[in-house]
């Protein structure tokens, strides 16, 4: 269900008026991450930029899948059969992906991870799973089963085989996490991009805001739209790598865990928000809902933003954003 990230170019002025710009990239999560901080001087710099390291690898350490002894990977090892206690940090995390489920109407959902994974995009398949397969590939499913106890801090899978993955939000909340952890420790400017997932907080030295171009990925020599950002997110990501197409209908690699079909018709999705955990999770969803129900749903949203690429490259934008303004 994690979408891959496409191209957004990230302008930073190289104007410092007494204080420095400091970046560090690395590749964590299995992903790219960058970090870019204001300060005053290199040993600032170099705090701030391991404190928002430290804080990936702490968090990775809770709400990872693939790291068997995470407390998110013991909840789905006692699947059907046990509760399981976790932080109050870890809980309050499910709980909201709960919720936006809920809003989505289940085209974001944590426990995708436990589809059956019979769509391949390697170029192997050859021909459709059957109508048969794709029901049951999505038979555990369902985040109506994801059972909170909030007395206890508890997380229970209802059914056996089901699994939690966070790949849709958790890299959202991680970039979240680092710009409050750096805030509290004195760094009043920066900006994190964690695969896609950007936040900002403060401004850049000469006083502009922080500016992100986001790039149509059918034509990927060419920045379509500038956008500031001051003290908010952005999360945009795509799906023009990974395909199949059957019959001429092109199929994403993002399935949509209700019924275990691909999502078709849209290449990217771009979701500015105050918080990358949400835009993070929307985007996902709105991947799956598609253009119409996607813009509508954003349209309800307070102080939320989307711009949509379709397979054609065509650009559909929320009532909320006039992109004639930022091109």
């Amino acid at each position: 269900m994690r979408l891959i990230t496409i191209l957004i170019v990230v302008f930073v002025t190289s104007v410092t008026f007494g204080q420095q710009i400091f970046k560090k990239k690395k590749s964590l999560l299995g992903s790219p991450f960058e970090i870019t901080v204001i300060a005053k001087d290199s040993t600032q710099g170099n705090q701030f930029t391991e404190l928002a390291i430290s804080e990936v690898k702490r968090i990775e350490n809770l709400i990872s899948d693939w790291i068997p002894t995470t407390q998110i990977s013991l909840v789905n090892q006692n699947a059907g059969i046990a509760p399981v206690k976790v932080d109050l940090e870890v809980f309050e995390l499910v709980k909201r992906a709960k919720n936006i489920s809920k809003l989505t109407d289940g085209a974001f959902d944590i426990s995708y991870a436990s589809m059956d994974k019979i769509w391949k995009f390697d170029g192997s398949m050859k021909e459709m799973p059957s109508v048969e397969n794709i029901k049951k590939s999505v038979e555990k499913v369902g985040y109506e089963n994801i059972i909170l106890n909030e007395k206890d801090t508890t997380i229970f899978l209802k059914n056996q085989g089901m699994k939690l993955g966070l790949g849709g939000i958790g890299q959202g909340y991680i970039a979240d996490k680092i710009k409050v952890l750096l805030q509290e420790n004195g760094c009043s400017s920066g900006l994190v991009n964690i695969s896609g997932d950007i936040n900002t907080w403060g401004k850049q030295p000469n006083g502009e805001n922080w500016t992100v171009g986001i790039v149509n990925p059918l034509n990927k020599n060419k920045v379509f739209a500038t956008f500031p950002l001051y003290d908010s997110a952005v999360e945009t990501s795509g799906s023009y790598e990974k395909y199949v197409t059957f019959n001429g209908k092109r199929y994403s690699h993002i399935i949509d865990p209700r019924t275990g079909y691909p999502a078709s018709g849209i290449v990217s999705v771009s979701v500015f928000a105050k918080q990358t955990e949400l835009a993070d999770a929307l985007a996902t969803g709105i991947f799956v809902l598609g253009i119409e129900v996607g813009l509508d749903l954003v349209n309800q949203l307070k102080g939320i933003g989307c711009i949509i690429v379709d397979e054609k490259g065509a650009i559909h934008a929320s009532k909320n954003i006039d992109i004639k303004k930022y091109q």
